[in-house]
């Protein structure tokens, strides 16, 4: 159950972020050919939006791309090498600011200022606590039509296997990484990939609820190293805003082999590579 303090070391001390994260869309090529085959599509119904929000930006991988989309980005990170990092890649970008926050408030964050909240590759490492925390502060940023879309475990729902793994994810994580990607891509181990086991997407329906919000989509997916749909992206909004409906919920198992045909057609269109030297 990864707390908030086990994140910061994580991401402040354990991982290098030699490139930034890029290694994390190797399974859809690259980091823009995700955005534009998997994210974008996913998100474009609400951009532009004057005023973006980025939880747990990292090193900027999605920020990059947000930025073409608004006239100001608010970026909040537990880590201060990750706060540090964005503020200097994007000192060129007057509307972007980035601030180190304590992983569950939004005190830099004006109330009913937010049009657009986003989160991709972060949350699912939080549990019920933190994902609380931050409904709550978005129940009082998002402006009246505003939305947020957010990915967050599901791994939660498969408790009894999660607790069961336990033992094991541990010693697997302390594996050599070329170790760790052959048993999942043989499938001899399917693992959580650090994901929060108390979080599941029907529990954040209810922590939205709780919050003051409507969670109004749901798409669950797989993630590497098999079937079980151990990840959620949520899309959220204000009650009476003109995103509100019924929550619609959808079970894609199909997520992997989406991104590996996006890798496949991307590399059509990739620019030719640099000549070594």
């Amino acid at each position: 159950m990864p707390s908030i303090e086990e994140n910061v070391y994580k991401w402040n001390e354990d991982y290098s972020w030699q490139s930034g994260g890029e290694p994390w869309s190797a399974p859809w090529g690259s980091s823009s050919a995700q955005w534009y085959g998997c994210i974008y599509p996913r998100i474009q119904r609400f951009l532009p939006a004057p005023t973006i929000l980025e939880i747990a930006p990292g090193f900027g991988r999605w920020t990059e791309f947000l930025l073409s989309h608004c006239d100001t980005l608010i970026g909040v990170d537990v880590a201060p090498k990750c706060v540090e990092a964005c503020t200097e890649r994007f000192a060129g970008h007057p509307g972007a600011s980035f601030f180190t926050n304590d992983g569950h408030n939004l005190p830099m964050v004006a109330d009913s200022s937010v049009d657009f909240a986003f989160s991709f590759d972060s949350l699912v490492h939080v549990e019920v606590e933190t994902l609380a925390g931050y409904l709550r502060e978005l129940a009082r940023v998002l402006t009246p039509d505003g939305a947020g879309f957010l990915h967050h475990s599901n791994y939660g729902t498969y408790r009894r296997s999660a607790n069961a793994l336990a033992p094991l994810q541990g010693a697997f994580d302390h594996l050599p990484t070329v170790a760790r990607a052959g048993l999942l891509r043989t499938g001899a181990y399917r693992g959580a990939h650090w994901r929060a086991s108390s979080v599941t997407a029907a529990g954040f329906v209810d922590l939205c609820e709780a919050a003051g919000l409507r969670c109004v989509g749901q798409e669950l997916v797989n993630w590497e190293g098999g079937l079980l749909l151990i990840d959620a992206m949520s899309v959220v909004t204000r009650p009476g805003s003109r995103w509100d409906r019924p929550n619609r919920v959808v079970k894609n198992r199909l997520f992997r082999t989406e991104a590996r045909a996006i890798r496949r057609s991307a590399a059509v269109y990739d620019a030719p590579s640099a000549p070594s030297t």
